[in-house]
């Protein structure tokens, strides 16, 4: 073989190595780093047939302590805020949640934030970790107001107006 064939071998070769190099750097910083968190946009419902309610004024519907957002303020997702609407917000592991936890003590289904009237309430799901309303263990839907903290596992989330 001509010394020309194999220079252009040794940097072929060469040039394989590098790709392999920062495909494992590129792993890596994808494990160190891990996901990349972005807000979801809201969804649109399907339009309806027939006319959708007059909504009352929005002074009416709003009180100081009705929440209008989710704040988590502990945990992998911390600085994530989600607001609150017309639906439930379902908390867990499983990815078609709406709070997507990456957390052991997270179950799939582990909890949800609904409306009923003009209040907000959360229930636990049958989680195996429970969900904590302040300190006390949720045994039974319990109704929200804006300052109240969520403990799931290792996330904590925050209830703000």
């Amino acid at each position: 073989m001509s010394e020309l064939t194999v220079t252009i071998i040794r940097l072929g070769l060469l040039a394989v190595l590098w790709v392999f190099v920062f495909s494992v750097v590129g792993v890596l910083r994808g494990d160190l780093f891990g996901t990349r968190v972005t807000q979801r946009a809201a969804t649109t419902p399907a339009p309806r047939k027939e006319p959708a309610p007059a909504k009352p004024p929005k002074a009416a519907r709003t009180s100081r302590r009705t929440p209008s957002h989710v704040l988590v303020t502990e945990g992998p997702l911390k600085g994530t805020t989600i607001s609150l609407g017309q639906q439930s917000v379902l908390i867990g592991r499983n990815p078609g949640s709406t709070v997507v936890l990456e957390d052991d003590y997270a179950s799939g289904r582990h909890a949800r934030i609904y409306p009923e009237g003009e209040e907000w309430f959360v229930e636990d799901l049958g989680s195996t970790n429970g969900t904590y309303l302040g300190n006390d263990r949720l045994t039974a839907p319990q109704q929200l107001s804006v300052g109240s903290t969520l403990r799931i596992g290792t996330t904590v989330l925050e209830l703000r107006r």
